[in-house]
């Protein structure tokens, strides 16, 4: 049997407040009496976000709730959306700061270690990074979904934008989901 995947409470605290910010108390409200119990649980409760937690109750589940109920299940759109919206939750202030100061190329090679610390079991990787152009694989996500390769290219367009870039293009070019060895993120930008 496959390793259940996890995910870090600091990917997962943004969901509430993402749902608040865009469909206000009333979204919450009808979001909460969406979910599951288990999701409900996890959810009900400040989220410490040094915790893991399953990725399907945690993650998954709930951010089909989202597309279902606000953007008649649209998954990409949803998911795209909420991964923007968890950079500029998870990125301080001060680490914008950096990103405008550092090259792009190095906050993007950074990124996968970033990404590889939010997933367990997960294998994130660059493939190459150069400037205008990068290529990342995930080789190893047993419980890969539409959702989450959204999510994840939604927040890289978000750094990238974070970070001073134009043009910007991120692009899944394949999937795990799909039966591939790995997906691809092609990522451009100008």
């Amino acid at each position: 049997m496959a390793n259940s995947m996890e995910v870090k409470g600091n990917v997962i605290a943004s969901i509430p407040a993402f749902i608040e910010k865009n469909f206000g108390n009333e979204g919450l409200s009808k979001w909460q009496d969406h979910i599951s119990e288990e999701a409900r649980q996890v959810f009900s409760k400040k989220t410490k976000e040094d915790n893991w937690y399953p990725l399907t109750i945690a993650l998954t589940e709930p951010m089909a709730n989202i597309a279902h109920l606000f953007y008649d299940w649209d998954l990409k759109k949803a998911s795209w959306a909420l991964g923007r919206f968890s950079a500029d939750f998870s990125i301080s202030n001060l680490k914008k700061v950096f990103f405008k100061v550092g090259s792009t190329t190095f906050f993007l090679k950074k990124a996968a270690d970033f990404m590889n610390g939010y997933y367990r079991p997960a294998t994130i990787t660059p493939i190459s990074v150069e400037d205008g152009e990068a290529i990342f694989h995930i080789t190893e996500f047993n419980e890969i979904e539409i959702t989450i390769e959204y999510r994840i290219a939604g927040w890289i367009e978000r750094v990238l934008e974070i970070a001073g870039n134009k043009n910007i293009s991120v692009e899944v070019t394949q999937s795990l989901k799909d039966f591939k060895p790995y997906t691809e993120f092609l990522v451009k930008w100008e």
